[in-house]
């Protein structure tokens, strides 16, 4: 019932789905951003007893069975695992070892 007509013109090629620009692709960091953090005390300790406070909570709801006297199976252990790394990274934020490697003046 209808006509085709072909055309003699070529498919534009596909594009990226995401183009990035070539100043922005070798674009450093800003420092203010990195060292916004480390000078603001109220932060760090806000942000470390945050974590220290919930790798507790994650660590104390795991042996909450364990106390029962139910054996731990894989699930506790990874969850106490997981407590405890949280915490250390809490503690890591409010001790700050890379701020004091360093002498700032």
């Amino acid at each position: 019932m209808g006509s085709s007509t072909s055309s003699s013109q070529s498919p534009d090629p596909p594009t990226p789905a995401n183009p990035v620009p070539a100043d922005s692709a070798e674009a450093p960091t800003p420092p203010a951003a990195a060292t916004l953090f480390n000078t603001c005390w109220s932060c760090r300790l806000i942000s470390g007893s945050g974590l220290l406070a919930a790798g507790s909570y994650v660590y104390l709801l795991a042996r909450r069975p364990m106390k029962m006297g139910l054996a731990p199976g894989p699930g506790p252990v990874m969850q106490m695992v997981i407590g405890i790394s949280i915490a250390c990274w809490g503690v890591v934020i409010l001790v700050d070892p890379k701020g004091k490697a360093f002498r700032v003046a």
